[in-house]
């Protein structure tokens, strides 16, 4: 792919833009098609919420170069933005005022990729014949071509059903006017939804417990808001994090803040909640969990479905995709995310190598290339596309190069009680800022990161 010229670039979300900027800084030509009417489009749907990281670590080397020539101002860098304040001071700005204005197309949703003359069977000659993307705008369906092509569509419009099989559960279409996925605002645009109703969150990540955070805050504004955590597992201190241990501050605070709340008993808690189907009952909705051994129920006004997100994978059938089983990200990027394997510490930077597919010059980048993981970091994403914009440019040294040293978050699981033996042989047993006894040994032996991990 020495010979690439244009780099398709799907996506106009944070890692999508800094893929352009990196693929236009080393004299290629980007050309970015994003699905919504605006860069950022799926920032803007959870805009109210709060990053866990800091400007310093949400601006990609090269854009900043960009907004740099363009009399960017930055904002301070040790600052949390939250969604919102990520696309007005940064990706806008970035699509608006800089090089990238005349590269990016909005309102063009992809639909299909291939190469020119060769279906997915056909092999002699195929690595030649560039690529044909299919996208569809409000002129109707469109084509154009490209050397290679970076799929930083992200997926946030596909997200996990409420069924713990992971298909949606039984009567889940059926009540879908009940349900709301992902992180909605229910202290702003969509407070008169949830306000002195029963709501219940489904799910164990950060977007579970953010939620949940800001429905009991509810609860004490408007009497009769009463928030319940369905957990398909059976310890509730797992989604605690790492608190004070955590370097990314901001999400330690989350976990420790969401860990009293529960202790308090102002967030009701039924956990190995496994659900299975789904009911309407007049205004109300009955929710179903049925196990081996026994079948529950709860009844609410609304559920909030937090269970992570899938990748839209069927717009690059017709190329040759090779993915981990179980996660459905690149088969070598998988050991390095698997959560059923690294339950703390950080992922180790990565590039185009591990995300290289069997169609040379594609690759997945962003959240979307860690498939069902839900551990992504943004400046993990930026590390991606510049390693693979040197890949493509033909600079192998720099796409072999590790250019990114992550914060060490030191998370693992806690449980409510302060002597927790169960998380890495207990907990540390000196000052050392450490979350567990494996993790205080490493540090003694001078390595970094969460040693509990290895």
């Amino acid at each position: 792919m020495s010979g690439a010229k244009t780099v398709a670039i799907i996506g106009a979300g944070p890692v999508g833009l800094a893929a352009a900027a990196h693929v236009l800084e080393r004299g290629l030509e980007p050309i970015v098609l994003e699905a919504g009417d605006s860069v950022g489009h799926a920032m803007r749907q959870w805009g109210h919420v709060q990053l866990f990281s800091p400007w310093e670590y949400n601006v990609d080397k090269a854009a900043a170069r960009l907004l740099a020539a363009a009399g960017w101002n930055s904002p301070e860098p040790d600052q949390y933005p939250t969604g919102a304040e990520m696309v007005e001071h940064y990706l806008e700005p970035l699509a608006g005022n800089t090089a990238l204005k005349s590269r990016i197309q909005t309102s063009s949703r992809v639909t299909g990729i291939s190469r020119t003359g060769f279906d997915r069977m056909k092999t002699n000659g195929r690595e030649k014949a560039p690529f044909e993307i299919r996208y569809q705008n409000g002129l109707g369906p469109k084509v154009v071509k490209a050397d290679a092509v970076i799929d930083a569509s992200g997926t946030w419009h596909v997200p996990n059903p409420a069924g713990a099989n992971g298909l949606p559960a039984i009567g889940e279409p059926e009540t879908s006017n009940r349900i709301a996925y992902g992180m909605p605002d229910v202290l702003g645009r969509e407070r008169a939804r949830y306000a002195g109703k029963t709501v219940a969150v489904l799910g164990a990540g950060h977007s579970a417990i953010g939620t949940l955070t800001d429905l009991a805050k509810l609860a004490q504004e408007v009497p009769g808001t009463a928030p319940i955590w369905l957990l398909r597992g059976s310890d509730p201190a797992k989604a605690f994090g790492g608190g004070a241990n955590d370097k990314l501050t901001a999400r330690g605070e989350l976990g420790a803040a969401f860990a009293a709340l529960v202790t308090a008993g102002r967030i009701k808690v039924e956990s190995e909640f496994r659900v299975s189907h789904l009911i309407a009952d007049g205004p109300r909705l009955i929710v179903g969990a049925i196990s081996a051994c026994s079948a529950r129920q709860v009844v609410v006004d609304e559920l909030i479905v937090a269970t992570g997100f899938r990748p839209d994978l069927d717009f690059v059938r017709e190329l040759r995709i090779r993915l981990d089983s179980a996660i459905e990200c690149p088969v070598a990027l998988a050991p390095l995310i698997d959560p059923n394997i690294h339950s703390c510490g950080t992922v180790r930077p990565h590039g185009a190598r591990e995300l290289a597919q069997d169609e040379p010059g594609f690759y997945f980048a962003g959240i979307k290339s860690y498939g069902r993981a839900p551990t992504f970091l943004m400046l993990t994403g930026y590390e991606q596309v510049r390693s693979i914009a040197a890949d493509i440019a033909g600079d192998r040294a720099a796409a072999e190069r590790v250019e990114l040293v992550l914060p060490e978050t030191g998370v693992c699981s806690r449980s409510l009680a302060p002597d927790a033996s169960n998380c890495c042989g207990g907990p540390a047993l000196s000052d050392v800022d450490a979350c567990c006894v494996a993790d205080e040994k490493a540090k003694q032996q001078g390595k970094t990161g969460c040693g509990c991990a290895s």
